[in-house]
């Protein structure tokens, strides 16, 4: 009796349990698994982030910062159409700003010269001048350079590259032949003519003067039309000391046959010239006269 108890106790124990013990086991495995769920969520929360779930983080805050970006601006865009659509039917356009500043934008002025007749301070751009400033308000210069020891006086006007031609342009500037030119050629390439002959005397003169004169311009007779061939000024008047003198063939006692040239050194007050001049017999040395039948003759100038 005593053993067969003990098997039934075993029996029981073993895997013959009565429904109430099957009733409460249920209810543990069930209570079990709601705690592993929460637990497991738990656990998730603190466990280390992966990089791939940071980026999706960081990707997901941007766009939400771009939305809420992208909102505000349009907010503010439609706030400001509506306000200048308000202000455009009033005829004003002036938009409100920060701190109460307004940009006051030009507007077609009224008969009156204002945009608003009530409003007088508003003007448009061409109704509104500022006042210059008065001859007192206003700073006086002067144009004064101080003492100078230049003289404009002395300084040529003329285009001559030669000062020498330049200075006696400036003085025969109301009688030059119109249109004539300064800087012609002069023939000039040295001295070519025989020693004491009068052409040479006259080519070492003008040197001396700083005067152009031409190496080649044949015998005396022929200088006046190759230096007028060549662009120098020739007529029948002396006008400035250095002037050459040309003698016809026989002229005034020259050469029958060469002709002959002199440089003026003098206009006398009468109109008379007084010469210097050179001749074969001289032997490089000169001699002087005074004519008076001044306009028989012909006269190289520069």
């Amino acid at each position: 009796m005593k053993h067969a108890a003990h098997k039934a106790s075993a029996t029981r124990g073993a895997g013959g349990s009565s429904p109430t013990s099957r009733s409460t086991g249920a209810t543990r495995e069930a209570g079990i698994q709601g705690v592993d769920d929460v637990l497991a969520a738990k656990l998730n929360e603190v466990a280390p982030r992966t990089r791939r779930s940071i980026r999706l983080a960081a990707k997901a805050s941007a766009r939400r910062s771009h939305i809420m970006t992208g909102s505000a601006l349009t907010v503010l865009v439609g706030a400001a159409a509506s306000s200048m659509a308000v202000n455009q039917a009033r005829g004003d356009w002036s938009l409100p700003m920060a701190g109460s500043v307004a940009i006051n934008l030009v507007t077609p002025s009224s008969s009156a010269g204002y945009a608003d007749a009530s409003d007088s301070s508003r003007v448009s751009r061409s109704d509104y001048r500022q006042p210059l400033p008065t001859a007192s308000q206003r700073n006086e210069g002067s144009w004064d350079l101080g003492e100078s020891a230049l003289d404009a006086g002395q300084m040529s006007k003329s285009s001559a590259n030669n000062p020498a031609v330049a200075a006696l342009m400036d003085a025969d500037r109301s009688v030059l032949p119109a249109g004539f030119n300064p800087n012609h050629a002069t023939g000039d390439v040295g001295n070519a003519y025989e020693f004491s002959q009068c052409t040479w005397w006259a080519y070492v003169r003008r040197h001396q003067l700083g005067l152009p004169v031409g190496s080649h311009m044949g015998n005396a007779k022929d200088w006046s039309g190759s230096a007028r061939t060549l662009g120098y000024w020739v007529d029948d008047t002396p006008r400035n000391v250095g002037d050459i003198v040309v003698f016809q063939a026989g002229q005034e006692g020259s050469d029958s046959t060469y002709g002959h040239v002199a440089i003026v050194e003098k206009i006398n007050p009468d109109g008379s010239i007084v010469t210097s001049e050179c001749g074969a017999v001289m032997n490089g040395k000169t001699y002087s006269r005074t004519l008076t039948n001044v306009h028989a003759l012909r006269y190289i100038h520069y």
